[in-house]
């Protein structure tokens, strides 16, 4: 939701599939891996090429993964400034899918990491299911002390909308970023969002 890390890493998934003969554009890897993790993202796409996944996937993911924690990725249009703009005693947590490494390392990149801790959690790591269950969210809501169905949820994937809508949070699709193709928001909005946002200017609105 913050980096543009789904556009990056869906980039690196897709043009992996057509380098073993398996045509996938970034659009195909986004529709059917986004937002997955861990064996379910394997699953996915052992699914879409109809075998088991050569073994050198792993080295090229972990090579890739390592740079992109290096460098950094950008951040998605106008997310640093909406957090920034939060007031302070606003209860608030990350509920991420990806590593805690991975969490705090770009938290770092962008600075944020202080405007969360030490409420940021990992679907890997804090709970037993990740998304799409909704776990990770009612543990995230648990921690800032706010009761679920008083806890506004921005999710810009559709396997995390399920979930927070499972959760029974208030749910913004957030439509921003260079993975939001044409249509995305209403993809978000027939999982069950209950809002669309375009930009953070509009998640600011929708939350005032």
């Amino acid at each position: 939701m913050l980096v543009e890390s789904e556009y990056v890493g869906n980039k690196q998934i897709a043009d992996y599939l057509c380098s073993i003969g398996h045509p996938t554009s970034v659009e195909d890897s986004m529709g059917n891996f986004m937002g997955l993790s861990g064996r379910d993202f394997l699953d996915a796409i052992e699914r879409w090429i109809g075998r088991s996944l050569p073994a050198d996937f792993h080295t090229v993911r972990a090579a890739e993964d390592a740079r992109i924690l290096r460098e950094g990725i950008e951040a998605v249009a106008g997310a640093v400034a909406f957090i920034e703009s939060l007031p302070p005693e606003l209860p608030r947590a990350i509920a991420s899918s990806s590593s805690m490494e991975w969490i705090g390392t770009h938290l770092d990149h962008l600075g944020l990491r202080e405007r969360f801790e030490p409420n940021i959690f990992s679907g890997k790591e804090h709970v037993a299911r990740g998304k799409p269950a909704p776990d990770i969210y009612l543990h995230a809501a648990a921690a800032i002390g706010v009761p679920i169905e008083r806890v506004a949820v921005i999710e810009d994937s559709p396997v995390g909308v399920r979930g927070a809508v499972a959760s029974g949070a208030y749910v913004i699709g957030l439509a921003a970023g260079s993975h939001c193709f044409d249509g995305h928001g209403e993809r978000l909005r027939a999982l069950g969002a209950h809002a669309t946002a375009h930009s953070f200017d509009e998640v600011a609105a929708a939350l005032a």
